[in-house]
Order: structure tokens, then sequence, then C-alpha cells
């Protein structure tokens, strides 16, 4: 017997257009070009040249579209002419931080503790406890867990521990846990 020759499958191809596209593409003409100059960052910056540009685009964002009368264009000028005379300040001083005391008296923040510092203080605690540390109170018949021997000692205030406020530029003040109202 014979095998059936097989016969190659062909498929013509057809020549594919292209997808008229959506949008017609821009003309350079049509290109809008930026008004800014291109700034070479190597080059050294003047501050009298950025102010003066700080300065001219404060007066764009004043004149807006409408036209000014004479006295807001000579009120403007003067306004402008104050930015001129601002003392320009390029290195910040670094700050040391200190410590804030008021013998008892809380300076910053809450008199209270706050939220999150009920819970970190708690928290500590409760590890300290599971890990074997000494309640500083009997035990309450209603304590199951070590979270629950903790809120009491809080609620008792018998914790010694320091709660540290911090401000944003690192001044800060130590305040003991007996000095916080209930």
């Amino acid at each position: 017997m014979s095998e059936p020759e097989e016969t190659p499958i062909t498929t013509e191809k057809k020549e594919e257009e292209e997808p008229a596209p959506l949008v017609e593409e821009a003309k350079l003409e049509e290109i809008i070009q930026p008004e800014t100059e291109e700034i070479d960052p190597d080059a050294e910056v003047s501050v009298h040249a950025t102010m003066e540009k700080a300065i001219d685009n404060y007066r764009k964002i004043k004149e807006g579209k409408q036209e000014l009368t004479d006295k807001q264009l000579e009120d403007l000028e003067k306004e402008c002419e104050a930015i001129r005379q601002r003392e320009i300040i390029d290195v910040d001083e670094q700050h040391e931080a200190i410590e804030l005391s008021a013998d008892g008296k809380i300076l910053m923040g809450p008199p209270t503790l706050t939220r999150f510092e009920k819970a970190r203080i708690m928290g500590a605690r409760a590890l300290q406890l599971s890990l074997g540390a000494p309640p500083f109170i009997d035990i309450p018949v209603s304590a199951a867990t070590s979270l629950d021997i903790s809120m009491k000692e809080l609620e008792e205030r018998v914790i010694p521990i320091t709660i540290r406020r911090v401000l944003p530029n690192g001044d800060y003040q130590n305040i003991p846990l007996f000095d916080f109202k209930e």
C-alpha cells in the first residue's frame, strides 16, 4: 500500500494595510516650544538671578489676565521691592537638641498619655511579664494574660518608666509616668 501524498497547505498572504492613524501627526511648525530656557546644571546660578526669576513669576501671577490700575501696579512694585530686600538664608544653622525641663510640668503634648504611648507601655510591660519579670502589683483574680496585668499596673501608675516626647527640631522632654494625669 502506498501512503497518500501530503499536499502542502498554502495560504495566500494579503498585503496588510496599516490602519489609518486616529490623530494626524503634528508638523514641526505646529509643535509648541516651551518659553523657558534650558538650564545648565553645571553652571553656577546666582542668588540674584534666581530671586529675579521668582519675582517675575510672582508678578505674572498677580497681574493675571486683566489690566491692573496704576495703584495696583504701584502696590505690586512695592511688594516686589519688599521681596528683594529680604535677607537670604543659604545655610541653616545646625541645631543642638536640648532637654526641656520644668519640675514636673509637661511642656509638650497633652497632659495625659496618648493612646500610642499607652499601647507602647502596655506592650513592653506585657512582654517583660511574659518573659518572667516580677509584677509590681498583686495579680488580680480577673487577670488572664500578662496584658491584663500590665493594664492594671498602668492604671495604678506603678511602672517605673519615663516617656520621651520629641519636637521636630530634636528638643525633647523626659516625663516620668507619675507626672501624667489619669
